[in-house]
């Protein structure tokens, strides 16, 4: 029985890696086993899956424009073949010019050699960050105007234009926990340290996913019977305040419980007391609702979403605190 051949970009990143391990355990319709080509800077990279995985060398940076044809073919070879493509590849920095060369032109070029090279099947990641800065409760993926604020959202947002070219399925997540988060936890952590009271009550709605029920609702998408197109939130469909969040967090010792409450003015003005790594920008997304809805595809997949991110926190919770310590040797290294 002939594989199903799934393309992988970003292998080895945070949401990619979750995938790249879900689908080496997963099969395609009709018992057909599922085979990963993971497109890769360096073939020689070590990859999770023995024998489903294979790496193939390729930079989707080396395309400077789509006029680049030699840049393309090489791509398109390393496409053909597949049955489906998952592209996870994303740069959040704050360098615009990488944003742009990574998150669109990246993205433009891995579209344009999937669709020469036949590609049936196309899962996208993107973020519901286009949406810039709220607040937004109960938004569908029509409900508001984009309005990103950030380099790298605004190249993500324009990202999708190639991918929806391309019939692709375009996935929104907004906050991600899990093993391998480096942004959602470390930053609550922080900010729960210098902010103490609850923030506006602990009443922000937040829409989170687990990384695990994201990479299995990803690999659904590329393997399931029929194809789902257009754009989507892939968040748990039951969204969670942040007061429930910052329990659960310091319920595994991972932030400081909150101290009293505080309203916004009240969380700004702490906040400017203090130096650190994360903004006012990092508060307000923690802080005030985004939430947004997304029941409707998983239902689409009919796949099941969880029990949800706070219950995935215990599985998490270990990894989380070595980070965390990381995290905090690293600010005391750099303060001696």
């Amino acid at each position: 029985m002939r594989p199903w051949t799934v393309a992988l970009t970003g292998a080895t990143g945070f949401i990619g890696s979750a995938v790249l391990r879900e689908l080496a355990v997963r099969e395609a319709p009709g018992g057909r086993p599922v085979r990963v080509r993971a497109l890769v800077r360096r073939a020689d990279v070590v990859l999770p899956g023995g024998g489903a995985v294979e790496a193939v060398r390729a930079d989707i940076t080396d395309i400077t424009d789509i006029g680049d044809m030699a840049g393309l073919a090489s791509l398109t070879r390393c496409l053909t073949g597949v049955d489906a493509l998952v592209h996870a590849v994303s740069y959040v920095g704050k360098d615009e010019e990488q944003c742009e060369a990574v998150n669109l032109r990246g993205t433009t070029a891995v579209m344009a050699a999937a669709r020469a090279a036949g590609v049936g099947r196309i899962t996208h990641l993107s973020t519901a960050a286009v949406y810039g800065a709220g607040p937004h409760r109960a938004v569908d993926v029509d409900g508001v105007v984009p309005a990103p604020v950030s380099a790298a959202s605004r190249s993500r947002l324009a990202a999708e234009g190639p991918a929806l070219e391309a019939g692709a399925l375009v996935l929104r997540p907004n906050l991600v926990l899990g093993e391998g988060d480096r942004w959602v936890v470390p930053a609550f952590a922080e900010l729960a340290e210098r902010v103490g009271p609850e923030w506006l009550g602990g009443t922000g709605l937040q829409s989170l996913v687990d990384v695990g029920d994201l990479a299995r609702l990803v690999a659904v998408s590329v393997t399931a019977a029929g194809a789902v197109r257009g754009v989507h939130h892939a968040v748990h469909p039951v969204p969670v305040s942040t007061g429930r969040l910052r329990a659960a967090l310091s319920g595994h010792g991972l932030v400081a419980p909150a101290t009293g409450s505080s309203d916004w003015e009240q969380c700004r003005a702490l906040l400017e007391r203090t130096q650190g790594r994360y903004g006012e920008r990092h508060l307000e997304l923690l802080a005030r609702d985004h939430h947004y809805l997304g029941d409707r595809i998983w239902k689409l997949l009919a796949a099941d979403p969880g029990p949800g991110p706070l219950v995935r926190l215990d599985r998490a919770a270990a990894w989380y605190r070595g980070a965390l310590s990381l995290n905090r040797q690293d600010a005391l290294t750099g303060l001696s």
